[in-house]
């Protein structure tokens, strides 16, 4: 059963087709694989294990999904887009399937010219992250057709989120605060980094998570250092902060938490005046999230009261970013972007700082829902939690 339901499905469809008939496009290609998942699926609620795909739109026809055999049986159960083509370069590599249908982007293209139309101008989305040997083998194999890349219009179709999509990411926030509840209630001195990150995987997988934004996030000591640390078999010393994080999906859309908490159960001054820092640059973040401001405004109060500390030289990421089918994905909020909030974005405050010389690394974030008059939590408990460092 897809994830994604058929009606989400045709409207985005529609709106490719929209963006095609604009650049006068006779097909479009949109290439993704576990790495780069989310402008596949977009249309299809689906993303293949071990190979790698496309999904081709047609001005006429339908849609079909190009990748390779192992994934196809799982395609046809699960994709929203279940017209399967097989080709070597989504494949992997050396592996051989001697029942599958496997053909070429020549083939292909023969077949879109006799059933569906006249190829002769083709948009390609994601020719940034598509390996050589794909980009090479699909521009051969349409031979005097020319190629558009469409990456960042079509990328911008993602940016506002539909009523559905809110429903799942609040699910899925929802979901990382039960798992972020968990993480804590086993953090004390003896404790691994791999048992914490086990508890709210658990939980969130028990309740319904459908993946993970990211592997969780456990970074005790001077291991938060390293900006998204994975859990080890480091045990938690008294003492010590540990960062934590975790985005688990529903249906393929993340939510998230992040939080840095004493290992020991209680603060010292010098570690609660480390979370008043990130607490005052919450607020001051969170006060930005107005449809209307660009990003170098939601940016700016923050870097400011950086630069008043001195913690300048530890910053590492900006304070706001999307979240929807990746935990952080366009638009970015930051010093230089000119992209603008507006009603229907999901936003998710997310401040930082990295390789500080007492207090290591550190980060707190949660995420809002953009409306009309302003930002709403998808998660009040943990918005107030973090206003009140």
């Amino acid at each position: 059963m897809a994830y994604l339901i058929k009606e989400e499905c045709d409207k985005r469809l529609t709106k490719v087709k929209e963006l095609m008939k604009q650049q006068n496009l006779d097909i479009a290609l949109v290439y993704y694989d576990e790495f780069n998942i989310g402008n596949g699926w977009y249309l299809t609620g689906w993303c293949p294990q071990f190979e790698s795909g496309a999904v081709l739109v047609s001005s006429h026809g339908n849609p079909m999904l190009l990748g390779g055999p192992e994934s196809e049986p799982f395609a046809h159960m699960d994709s929203a887009i279940t017209d399967t083509r097989n080709f070597p370069v989504f494949m992997v590599p050396d592996e051989e399937y001697p029942n599958a249908t496997v053909i070429n982007f020549k083939q292909l293209f023969d077949e879109l010219n006799s059933k569906h139309c006249q190829v002769r101008r083709a948009g390609i989305v994601g020719v940034g992250r598509m390996p050589y040997g794909c980009y090479k083998q699909i521009s051969e194999g349409f031979s005097g057709v020319t190629l558009v890349d469409i990456t960042e219009e079509y990328t911008k179709l993602r940016f506002a989120k539909s009523d559905w999509e809110i429903e799942q990411i609040r699910a899925a926030f929802a979901l990382a605060d039960k798992s972020y509840a968990a993480m804590k209630s086993i953090i004390v001195p003896g404790v691994t980094e791999i048992e914490v990150a086990a508890e709210g995987e658990y939980i969130a997988r028990k309740n319904g998570a459908s993946g993970f934004g990211f592997s969780a996030i456990v970074g005790s000591g001077k291991r938060a250092n390293a900006v998204v640390p994975t859990a080890t078999n480091k045990k938690l010393q008294a003492g010590e902060m540990v960062m934590l994080g975790l985005a688990p999906k529903i249906n393929g859309y993340a939510g998230v938490f992040g939080d840095t908490i004493p290992v020991s159960g209680s603060l010292t001054a010098s570690q609660k005046e480390l979370l008043k820092h990130l607490g005052e640059v919450y607020n001051l973040t969170k006060q930005q999230l107005v449809p209307g401001k660009t990003g170098r405004e939601i940016d700016a109060p923050g870097r400011d009261y950086y630069k008043k500390h001195g913690l300048m030289k530890y910053l590492v990421c900006p304070f706001a970013h999307t979240i929807g089918l990746q935990e952080a994905e366009a638009p970015f909020w930051g010093p230089n972007s000119d992209d603008v909030l507006k009603p229907g974005m999901a936003v998710c405050v997310d401040v930082s700082f990295f390789g500080h010389p007492e207090w290591y690394g550190a980060r707190i974030e949660t995420g809002f829902e953009i409306a009309e008059k302003g930002a709403i939590p998808f998660v009040k408990t943990m918005d107030a939690y973090l206003s009140n460092l």
